[in-house]
């Protein structure tokens, strides 16, 4: 019985060696890569006027995260949202899905009346701009990341250092960078010029196909640049730059299924969708995209709804 109960007690030693070995490295891991966030943080002051944030409450293992792609400049308390997108995650089907929203969509705004969805961010940044998406489409958000260009540049570059590959579908310029058509490696600046162009016939419809093909491609390529072994590292250096109330769990979580090649396809949904829009050039906010929010409301329940078991 002795001899039975000592190996026993070194196995157990053993085995919580292991686990503290493996803990201690990454958080060890995490640390450096929020040590690693600071320097870019002195570079990109990240806002804090997000901390009343309070997300609606999450409904079983489904997620849903708007993804502010904020244009603040220095001295700005905040800027207008570059870009607005939701996305969505199963838990338990690893179906990811994302909504693009149009910037100039003509909404009404608590407070401050008709305007462009773009313009709630800089009126009261995540909080307004959430109340917005549930007011005017029902949808729901339980998390919230805001993230200015200098910082989507910085985390390209270091979580993917060898580029993302894309299929630009045309010719484009803009800020200096020139894109040629077809297949190719794009790092930081480039992927976020490729994603903002909207400068020809398309305008926002165009931009938004764009941002959908490179998000798609940051979650396809994920599990190639970046190793679970790295994962701590790199969420440590991605916490420290963005402003989210996302917690490093669930970014573990959403992140391994990712890296270990579980998700499905990431589907996609632009808003408004067809047959519930049109221009409107006259208004006290120039151009606008006027839109039925019935109809998108319910375009918008029926496209998370929906089962699919596309691999």
């Amino acid at each position: 019985m002795k001899k039975r109960t000592k190996i026993t007690l070194c196995v157990g030693l053993f085995l919580f060696l292991c686990i503290a070995t493996v803990g201690s490295y990454t958080v060890g891991k995490f640390i450096a890569g929020k040590k690693a966030a600071d320097v870019h943080k002195k570079i990109a002051k990240v806002s804090d006027e997000n901390k009343d944030f309070i997300g609606d409450k999450r409904i079983g293992e489904e997620i849903t995260v708007m993804l502010v792609g904020n244009d603040k400049r220095d001295g700005e308390k905040e800027g207008r949202s570059d870009s607005l997108m939701v996305g969505y995650y199963n838990m338990k089907t690893k179906q990811p899905k994302l909504i693009s929203i149009m910037r100039d969509s003509y909404v009404q705004i608590p407070g401050h009346g008709l305007d462009k969805i773009n313009a709630a961010y800089a009126y009261g940044g995540a909080s307004l701009t959430k109340k917005v998406l549930n007011n005017s489409f029902k949808l729901p958000v339980n998390y919230y990341v805001s993230l200015k260009f200098d910082d989507f540049v910085h985390i390209i570059d270091d979580c993917y250092p060898k580029g993302i590959k894309i299929n630009a579908e045309k010719e484009l310029d803009l800020d200096g960078v020139h894109i040629m058509p077809g297949k190719q490696i794009m790092h930081g600046n480039t992927l976020l010029q490729y994603a903002r162009f909207r400068k020809d016939e398309e305008g926002d419809f165009g931009r938004i196909r764009r941002q959908q093909q490179v998000m798609t491609a940051l979650t396809k390529q994920s599990k190639d640049l970046v190793s679970l072994v790295n994962l701590p590292k790199v969420l440590g250096e991605v916490l420290g730059i963005i402003d989210t109330n996302l917690s490093s769990d669930v970014l573990v979580d959403v992140a391994k299924d990712f890296l270990l090649g579980k998700v499905k396809t990431t589907k996609c949904l632009s808003v408004p969708v067809k047959g519930s829009w049109n221009f409107n050039d006259n208004t006290p906010s120039g151009s606008v995209i006027e839109i039925d929010e019935g109809k998108n409301a319910t375009a918008i329940s029926d496209f998370l709804k929906k089962k699919d078991d596309t691999k």
